[in-house]
């Protein structure tokens, strides 16, 4: 027995012996090589030099490959080697329809876009489509799909060069069975709502994502945010939310967050994390006490932030929300009435409300973007120098404004302050969101002005603050672009450099990038981004893009093809 249990080892040696030399060449052999950098594996840890092996979508080894082999090699001595960053804030729905490069977020390293902040493009009913095509800008197409799963896939089906993943809008699920009216849901809309959200999110959504200083949203009461929350949460999905107030009601807000959170028994963010208005600078150091005392409670409670000391949003966000009820159109009609109107006025003038208008003052808000081209000339102007140009107040000029355009028209607020952009970073539980589109400077974008941060979000953070005001480390920059989103958000082998994982990697030149993009001139890439792999395909080679659309849906914890993905 002895031998023949010897014999049979010996035949099974060489067996493996012959084997062997087959089995190493298929093991090393990649499809791209990413040759000497240093690489940032996003979990928080020092870099170190080491090569990075991809095969079929994904990396395959990482550490010396010298001796290996490539279809592609990309020498990267002397760069930085990250996971691709995520942008937790994205308006890229229309953007990439229009370009499908995305190119200002490629040029920062971006590999994924992440959208759904209220509004979401799905689900959609026949009155949704018809408004939503109703109030496209510039970039115009038609809308082919009804539920979020189908816009997703429409957008890799059209070509496209990130990941995009969407998180439903509790609006868009509001309007979609409530409408526009200021009105508490029925227990039987409820329900639908939930219904709603529990299929977008068995097609892949991360949660719901509100937007409660803007109208219809605000007018759901928290108890229809919970049970929408708690819909998500049973499919592992988390809430995500615009709060009710950023100005001075921004801590009763963060209570009503944090009390969603511990009810709906679900992790919670913070978009674009901000105390808005000269009078309210001070409250965010009461803010981190309250997030922290929620974590320190055992809620997952965390937040995303934009590099600058501006907002970008439309003139709705400066009028009262009353007036807003029933929808665009209905909105402008009631502007339109001399009653009403003055009003409007009156309340505005008065700092009623969230006293945006008045907290930031017209001379502080920047005149973007338009649709009328009859009023594209004013692109760029302070909205004070328009209503001294028309002899008009500054409040009566919005008006006028909103009415001329048949839009809610683009405008930046100077709202904050620069010495509180320092304070958010380097809070351990914030990553980052551009809270914009992903254009290119040329062709239908320069129709528009924009916000800087849709060029230069995250290049600012790691020029600006890390290298020059060394605010927080490269490393810990990495993690928070990376995998504590990925982490947040629960994504499957994304956010990290690891075997196993997509190969979504942002190379770049830790010394030199920096944001070009500025309030005047905001159409301006940022430089210093070398290459961008997404899904294992270069999509960005010494700085210029491939013209590649590698780009796939990510899906959430509640897709319900997770068991064979």
């Amino acid at each position: 027995m002895i031998r023949i249990r010897f014999t049979g080892l010996l035949a099974a040696l060489s067996l493996l012996i012959a084997c062997s030399p087959a089995e190493k060449e298929k093991t090393d052999t990649y499809d791209v090589i990413i040759r000497g950098g240093t690489v940032y594996d996003g979990s928080g840890t020092p870099g170190h030099i080491a090569d990075v092996g991809i095969r079929d979508q994904r990396i395959a080894a990482i550490g010396d490959l010298k001796d290996d082999k490539a279809a592609t090699e990309i020498d990267v001595k002397g760069l930085a080697v990250a996971p691709g960053f995520i942008n937790m804030l994205s308006w890229a729905v229309n953007s990439l329809v229009a370009d499908g490069r995305a190119m200002s977020d490629i040029k920062q390293g971006v590999t994924l876009e992440v959208f759904g902040e209220g509004v979401s493009m799905g689900p959609l009913n026949d009155d949704l489509k018809a408004r939503y095509q109703a109030r496209q800008g510039d970039i115009k197409y038609p809308i082919t799909w009804t539920t979020l799963g189908e816009y997703l896939d429409f957008l890799v089906g059209h070509g496209i060069a990130p990941n995009v993943a969407s998180f439903v809008g509790a609006t868009t699920v509001r309007t979609y069975v409530v409408g526009y009216d200021d009105r508490r849901a029925s227990t039987m809309e409820l329900h639908e709502m939930q219904a709603l959200v529990r299929q977008a999110m068995e097609e892949g959504a991360l949660g719901v994502g509100s937007s409660l200083i803007y109208a219809p949203a605000f007018f759901a009461d928290t108890d229809e945010l919970i049970a929408l929350a708690s819909a998500a949460g049973e499919k592992g999905g988390m809430y995500i939310s615009h709060m009710r107030s950023e100005s001075g009601g921004l801590l009763t807000a963060v209570d009503e967050l944090i009390r969603i959170a511990r009810e709906a028994g679900v992790a919670a963010e913070i978009y674009h994390l901000k105390a808005s208005g000269r009078p309210n600078w001070h409250l965010i150091d009461a803010l981190f006490d309250k997030v922290n005392a929620a974590r320190a409670a055992g809620l997952a409670i965390s937040a995303d932030m934009y590099t600058y000391p501006a907002s970008a949003t439309g003139l709705d966000a400066a009028m009262p929300l009353w007036v807003q009820e029933g929808g665009h159109d209905a909105w402008v009609a009631r502007l339109k009435d001399p009653a009403i109107r003055a009003r409007v006025v009156a309340e505005m003038e008065a700092g009623t409300g969230d006293a945006r208008f008045t907290q930031i003052g017209p001379e502080n808000i920047l005149l973007v973007d338009f649709r009328n081209p009859a009023l594209k000339p004013l692109t760029g102007k302070r909205l004070s120098e328009v209503a001294t140009a028309r002899h008009k107040g500054a409040a009566e000029t919005a008006i006028d404004l909103v009415i001329e355009d048949n839009s809610r028209v683009g405008v930046v607020y100077f709202s904050m302050t620069e010495a509180n952009l320092p304070k958010k970073i380097r809070q351990p539980w914030v990553s980052f969101g551009s809270d914009a589109g992903a254009p290119a400077a040329e062709g239908v974008f320069l129709k528009s002005s924009t916000h800087p941060r849709a060029y230069g979000n995250v290049a600012r953070l790691l020029g600006r603050y890390v290298r020059q005001q060394k605010v927080i480390t490269l490393t810990e920059a990495i993690r928070r672009l990376t995998s504590l989103p990925a982490r947040n958000l629960k994504l499957r082998h994304r956010g990290r450099l690891a075997a196993g994982y997509f190969a979504d990697i942002a190379i770049f030149d830790a010394d030199t990038i920096i944001d070009r993009a500025t309030f005047e001139k905001p159409h301006q890439y940022a430089t210093g981004m070398v290459h961008v792999l997404v899904n294992g395909t270069p999509v960005l080679k010494d700085g210029e893009p491939t013209g590649a659309t590698p780009g796939q849906v990510v899906r959430g914890p509640g897709w319900n093809g997770w068991q064979t993905g």
